[in-house]
């Protein structure tokens, strides 16, 4: 899966710092609501979650800040999975103006499945990994 849009959206006034461009915590938010668009778009939706008793959680992420972005300009998202292994997911997020079409900033996160009630690791369900959309949802535990 390559270069599907995940997020778009704006950058507001209440965004932006001290020195008038975006603050990284915008950033990260922005990357988090691509995420969970990428994650639904394998079936890692709410509906598996909430059913399932799994979740996700974030081991690691690493943002690179390329040029600035201010108040009023658009923004877009485009992810892939790069890596996804049996408890273990890595992702890719490009961030971009979306009006010059230059990067903003790139992102990559490490994430991990678990089991919300044990809060540990668990497997993927197979049909995840695979990529079989019509198998049952597989509980955590």
């Amino acid at each position: 899966m390559k270069d599907l849009l995940t997020y778009r959206g704006a950058v507001y006034p209440w965004h932006c710092d001290h020195v008038g461009h975006m603050n990284n915590m915008y950033y990260a938010g922005k990357f988090d609501e691509a995420s969970w668009n990428l994650l639904a778009s394998i079936g890692l939706t709410p509906s598996y979650l909430r059913e399932s008793g799994c979740g996700m959680a974030a081991l690691e992420q690493t943002t690179m800040f390329k040029r600035e972005l201010f108040a009023g300009d658009i923004v877009e998202v485009r992810s892939e999975i790069v890596e996804m292994g049996e408890k273990i997911v890595r992702l890719r997020h490009v961030m971009a103006n979306a009006e010059t079409g230059e990067v903003a900033a790139t992102c990559a996160i490490t994430g991990i499945h678990m089991d919300r009630r044990l809060r540990k690791s668990c497997p993927f369900p197979a049909f995840l990994r695979e990529g079989d959309r019509s198998v049952k949802l597989a509980a955590c535990g």
